[in-house]
């Protein structure tokens, strides 16, 4: 598997980093660093020193507002050199005619033009005097070639080579002088790619990387509680709810053993047998309601519009229903939509008072694709999400999945429960 960006290629393997392109890559970043800087010296140069001998006209002090608009010229050009040792982000792809039609609405950005100056001064010494670190293994691959072209003593690096011996020997010191370098340069392209970022990045953006990450980690958190929960399911139906079923089985062999020898219609051990025959039964039953609720077959091998229209037709309080899905959702989206239906019919047959209820779904269009659902009832109203546990918690999860869940319900009626979920 390729490794999203150099730090992290770096800080694995040796092996594996080697036989990447991310050093090479590394050694381009900080190479292009040399005439870039160069470049943006020049053209600040020309520009603040015209501007400064221009200053007491008009001119100079036009002249010297333009360099915000270079120095974001510049970072546009950083940002996408910074693709050569990290994957390029949404910003990064954004043309520069558009950042320069930007600019002129945007506050002038002060780190943008540090890092121009910093660019133009210090980034470039730094990096060459890095690149003459090559320059040492270099020599020492090709001393050998060097030897057979001159055919006389070679001085490599302050070493006399006479022999064709020794031009051989220093090829195993250059290789590891080589993979040193190597190492050397993509921590410093690294650390530079760092800094560009960190000053040349919103902090806007940097905040919504941030909340997309924990969107991610709270979206693996959901995937890793399905997959409990699948475990759960499997374990009840193949475990708990077989001994159920053995046990009644059981008894109800030994209730017909029982009326059998009892020739007067019983006693007190065949009513005991009787009752706790109906007792497992009625555990049995209890239990594959659960397994149900935990995880519906229907909701897999049919989809939403099937599970609901399920749970609807249970509902003591008589429930309409009018979905508008003629696609398989994602399977989180579709568990996190059924419980939704689920708790909320549950919380109108408890608490409601309600005479009807009605479901509604449907995907809407637009620049992404959301599902909507909406629960409605004519009850009393009044319900509050803060005060129970089940549809918070149920909010949360939506909101793991990039939605919302609201709820209206004002006394006296009616209440609706809104989702909001954004489709892949």
């Amino acid at each position: 598997m390729s490794r999203p960006d150099a730090w992290s290629a770096v800080r694995g393997r040796p092996s594996r980093f080697l036989r990447s392109a991310w050093p090479w890559r590394s050694v381009l970043y900080v190479a292009t660093t040399v005439p870039v800087g160069i470049a943006v010296l020049v053209v600040l140069f020309l520009v603040v020193g015209i501007g400064l001998l221009t200053v007491v006209l008009v001119v100079g002090v036009l002249i010297l507002a333009r360099v915000p608009v270079i120095a974001r010229v510049v970072a546009g050009g950083e940002r996408r050199r910074l693709g050569l040792v990290r994957r390029p982000t949404r910003g990064d792809r954004v043309p520069w005619t558009e950042q320069l039609r930007a600019a002129r609405d945007l506050p002038v950005a002060w780190s943008e033009v540090g890092y121009a100056v910093l660019l133009a001064t210090v980034l470039p010494v730094v990096d060459f005097v890095a690149l003459v670190l090559l320059v040492v293994p270099a020599v020492f691959l090709v001393t050998p070639l060097l030897r057979e072209l001159t055919g006389s003593t070679v001085e490599s690096v302050g070493w006399s080579i006479d022999t064709a011996a020794e031009a051989w020997a220093a090829v195993p010191l250059g290789l590891v002088l080589l993979v040193v370098a190597l190492y050397l340069l993509t921590w410093l392209a690294c650390g530079q790619a760092a800094l560009t970022r960190m000053l040349l990045d919103p902090p806007e953006e940097r905040l919504a990387e941030a909340v997309a990450r924990l969107r991610r980690s709270r979206s693996g958190l959901v995937d890793a509680f399905e997959a409990e929960r699948h475990r759960i399911e499997r374990d009840l139906h193949d475990g708990v709810q077989q001994r159920l079923v053995a046990l009644t089985m059981t008894l109800g062999s030994a209730e017909m053993e029982l009326e059998d020898r009892a020739a007067n219609g019983g006693g007190p051990t065949l009513e005991l047998v009787r009752t706790a025959h109906r007792q497992a039964e009625d555990a049995l039953a209890d239990l594959r309601a659960t397994v149900r609720g935990i995880h519906p077959r229907v909701l897999t091998e049919r989809g939403l519009p099937a599970a609901i229209n399920e749970i609807a037709d249970r509902s003591p309080v008589p429930v309409s229903v009018n979905l508008r899905i003629t696609e398989r959702l994602p399977p989180p989206i579709e568990n996190a939509a059924y419980f939704v239906v689920s708790e909320a019919l549950t919380n109108i047959a408890r608490h409601a008072h309600a005479s009807r209820a009605q479901v509604a779904a449907w995907v809407e269009e637009g620049e992404r694709r959301h599902l909507v659902l909406s629960v409605t009832d004519d009850g009393v109203g009044g319900a509050d999400p803060a005060r129970g546990s089940g549809l918070a918690g149920l909010a949360a999860r939506i909101d793991a999945l990039d939605g919302v869940l609201d709820v209206t319900s004002p006394v006296g009626g009616p209440t609706e429960v809104r989702v909001r979920c954004a489709l892949p």
